[in-house]
């Protein structure tokens, strides 16, 4: 993140995070957030970080809660607009959710469904659903699918697809965990495809590639989806939220911007895999040798609209 980028991030949130002179001076804004930054960006524990700016842990964990509400809150309208944001969500983890949360890889995490556009930036986010859920029932429960599956969703009316005369839906475009339906497009399966169908898995697969793009570069920039989060569930949905309004916020930044913006998988010129891919195959945070990573991981579900 650039300064003039952190000062921006610090004019439209100072209002939310500064603190009233009491008995002592406060933390001042710019050290909040600057801790909260480094602490999405290095996925470090509470305690390092405490050490290295002199606070409590304790203290640590409410600037990095309090400070990603108040950069959800400040940039939900401007940069994020979502249709929707999944409002269930469950206030003890893991103690209390029983094998809710822990999927089949041994476990436990929440289910994130995002859809992006065509420059990397999230527009639709459902968090919170258990762990142990199937893709398909995650989708067909969440506001976003149910809403898609019963045509509830307001989406735009058919088009002709440009330079031809064939009027087209608006479409989503998913794996083949998700349904078939008029606005949701999935590969074919099986292995007996003629060439059509394999020519039409090919340039799915390309259009799909603009989500993992996004979900790579942010999990390349904040370090903390790279292992466990060791906090209470309504504390990794801040900072999940936060970590997406960010995402969205740098967008609009040169580097992402730029014809070679380093992070980003091009397939114009020849495959060009973007940086984001060995940052998260090199990273030892993202690395589980095997075993699974310990209680709190968080999961990424995708889904890419074109």
């Amino acid at each position: 993140m650039s300064s003039s980028a952190f000062d921006e991030l610090l004019r439209r949130t100072e209002t939310l995070i500064s603190h009233r002179r009491t008995h002592s001076a406060p933390i001042s804004s710019s050290q909040r957030l600057a801790v909260t930054l480094r602490f999405l960006a290095s996925g470090c524990s509470y305690e390092s970080l405490a050490a290295s700016y002199k606070l409590g842990s304790a203290t640590v964990g409410c600037i990095v809660k309090e400070v990603c509400e108040a950069i959800w809150t400040a940039l939900k309208d401007d940069v994020v607009a979502f249709p929707s944001v999944s409002l269930e969500f469950f206030p003890n983890f893991p103690a209390n959710s029983g094998s809710s949360f822990h999927n089949y890889k041994g476990y436990f995490n929440f289910i994130l469904i995002a859809v992006c556009d065509a420059r990397y930036r999230f527009t639709l986010v459902d968090i919170g659903a258990y762990g142990c859920d199937s893709d398909a029932g995650v989708f067909s429960r969440s506001a976003f699918g149910s809403q898609l599956i019963k045509g509830e969703l307001h989406l735009p009316p058919p088009s002709p697809l440009p330079g031809a005369v064939v009027w087209s839906p608006p479409v989503f475009v998913a794996d083949e965990a998700f349904p078939l339906k008029v606005n949701l497009m999935r590969p074919y399966l099986g292995t007996n495809l003629t060439a059509e169908q394999r020519i039409y898995n090919y340039r799915h697969c390309r259009a799909r590639q603009v989500i993992e793009n996004a979900f790579g570069i942010l999990a390349a920039r904040w370090r903390v989806f790279g292992k466990a989060m060791e906090c209470s569930v309504d504390t990794a949905e801040l900072i999940t939220k936060g970590c997406v309004a960010l995402h969205n916020f740098l967008c609009g930044t040169d580097q992402l911007q730029a014809e070679t913006a380093r992070y980003i998988s091009r397939v114009d010129k020849g495959d060009v895999l973007g940086e984001w891919r060995q940052v998260v195959e090199t990273d030892t945070n993202f690395l589980c040798h095997g075993l699974p990573p310990p209680t709190g991981g968080f999961f990424c579900f995708v889904l890419c609209c074109r």
